[in-house]
């Protein structure tokens, strides 16, 4: 089973910026799409990105439109997810999850195949 880890996540001021990693731990990450999740507290999660194990990237909700960006580096076996202008409501873990294709396809929760264990953001002055 591969396993994803996540990094980078802070506690930031609002209008800052992050940069998450999701590293997995075999050469099989880059066969599949790898897609990020936000869980505000309270609430449940909700699929922020997608990229295919191509690199193409599916269009971001209008929340985070513009301000966040994902990109994979395969010979690092990791996905970034550049955060920018963040505000309060990008609080929450972030998740990692792998499909199981590599090319983008359904995003719920309940598609995903293998998850990391989620790393903390916190947006507050």
């Amino acid at each position: 089973q591969l396993q994803l880890v996540e990094s980078g996540g802070a506690l930031v001021q609002p209008g800052g910026s992050l940069k998450l990693s999701c590293a997995g731990t075999d050469s099989a990450f880059e066969d599949y799409a790898i897609n990020w999740f936000h869980q505000a507290p309270g609430k449940e999660r909700e699929h922020v990105a997608c990229i295919s194990s191509s690199g193409g990237v599916e269009p971001f909700l209008y929340k985070w439109r513009g301000r966040f960006a994902i990109s994979r580096d395969n010979a690092k076996n990791t996905v970034y997810l550049q955060m920018n202008r963040l505000n309060t409501e990008d609080t929450g873990v972030y998740y990692c999850a792998r499909s199981f294709t590599g090319p983008c396809g359904y995003n719920d929760i309940n598609s995903m195949r293998d998850w990391g264990k989620g790393t903390l953001v916190i947006v507050s002055s």
